[in-house]
């Protein structure tokens, strides 16, 4: 099932680091991913992540994932069903991949069409997708809603997550 949460900082200079309120969002979500939670802070973002493993069960396909040279980071809650196409597609065109993972696959596939990506994928997803060349975030998810995605803004600040259960504990903080 996965979940994932994390914070976004909405202007340009971002001091704080709320790895911390990232950890506790990502508490409430693990029950959505008892095999593995991880945060990652990043330029005006940190990324949380719950992993129920199932596609790839090593350390390869742990999440938030970074791409080879750093720039991308990606924390994705879903299955996209023709990632195992879109991978061949990739390799063809010289992506090289280190996990078999579905989440790998979505990044590589970003990096490679941007959000011209998103009619590529058939699934259901979620997932945040931040550009360390720009500090930019960009938010997705499937067509449909089968992942959900729920945000809210508070103060320079916007939070993520898969339940919005977890804002409740934003707000206690």
């Amino acid at each position: 099932m996965c979940g994932i949460a994390g914070t976004v900082c909405l202007v340009p200079r971002c001091d704080t680091d709320h790895s911390d309120t990232v950890h506790r969002m990502c508490e409430v979500l693990r029950h959505r991913g008892p095999d593995d939670g991880d945060v990652l802070s990043l330029e005006r973002a940190c990324f949380g992540s719950r992993r129920l493993a199932i596609l790839d069960l090593t350390e390869a396909g742990r999440m938030p994932m970074a791409s080879g040279d750093g720039r991308w980071t990606i924390t994705y809650n879903g299955e996209i069903y023709n990632f195992r196409e879109l991978r061949t597609e990739l390799e063809a065109l010289g992506h090289v991949f280190r996990s078999e993972s579905d989440t790998e696959v979505l990044l590589h596939a970003w990096i490679e069409w941007g959000e011209d990506a998103y009619e590529k994928l058939v699934g259901m997803f979620a997932f945040a997708i931040h550009d360390a060349t720009d500090g930019s975030v960009t938010l997705v998810r499937d067509r449909y809603g089968i992942k959900p995605l729920y945000y809210a803004k508070r103060g320079d600040h916007l939070y993520f997550a898969s339940e919005p259960d977890v804002f409740f504990r934003l707000v206690r903080s």
